[in-house]
């Protein structure tokens, strides 16, 4: 049984730029067998049948075709399609040069339940000058950021073991011209923070009821103050 796509479209309107003044139009079916792929452009109606699917992969095959007739012409020469694994997008040039949009895709003013507005790509009449151009769906996978390793500063994070003492970071790798260690242990409250007193400091000895003869780390007054 042959299906009708669900197509999308947008547009951009320009008296002066040619590239500025076109239909951007999606059928949006994956997995369209391209020795299948019959598509016919003319100034005035696209006519598109294909089959989609791969019984390889246990996806059924199923048959999509739509005829339909454009409100005004367009430029078939000068116009683009890409068929990716996703979708067939299309880049029509309209023929008439001028700021207005087109009131609708279609010749007839009859509703299809198929078309319907591409609102990744739509944006307003009067705020298109500030629009962005719409990107082509890349049809490889996002891949995870790749592993982060292309960002600056990051060093690609591999494998992150144990910060490598955090000697990468300014002003944390020995701290060179600021405080010494002793005195930002100081800083961070009861115990001198880290070494030895566990998450509580000097408090976690007690709590155990450890009554050793561990010295542990100095007394806050005996810290050496910051120079």
């Amino acid at each position: 049984m042959v299906q009708h796509p669900e197509v999308l479209w947008a547009q951009r309107s320009s008296e002066t730029d040619p590239a500025k003044n076109v239909i951007y139009l999606t059928v949006n079916v994956p997995d369209i067998q391209p020795e299948s792929l019959e598509y016919n452009l003319t100034p005035t109606s696209i006519h598109f049948k294909a089959k989609s699917g791969d019984p390889a992969r246990n996806i059924p095959e199923r048959e999509y075709q739509f005829d339909l007739d454009f409100f005004a012409e367009v430029i078939p020469e000068e116009s683009i399609k890409k068929l990716s694994s996703r979708s067939f997008y299309l880049v029509l040039r309209k023929k008439e040069a001028k700021e207005e949009y087109w009131p609708r895709l279609t010749k007839e003013k009859a509703r299809n339940a198929f078309i319907k507005t591409d609102f990744s790509k739509w944006v307003d009449e009067d705020e298109q000058d500030a629009a962005a151009e719409p990107v082509e769906e890349d049809e490889g996978p996002v891949g995870g950021m790749g592993g982060m390793g292309g960002m600056p500063g990051m060093g690609g994070m591999g494998g992150m073991p144990g910060m490598g003492g955090m000697g990468g970071m300014p002003g944390m790798g020995g701290m060179p011209g600021g405080m010494d260690l002793e005195a930002l242990m100081a800083q961070m409250g009861q115990g001198g923070g880290f070494p030895g007193g566990g998450p509580s400091g000097a408090g976690a000895e007690d709590e155990e009821g450890d009554d050793s003869d561990d010295d542990g780390p100095p007394p806050l007054e005996d810290a050496e103050p910051s120079k």
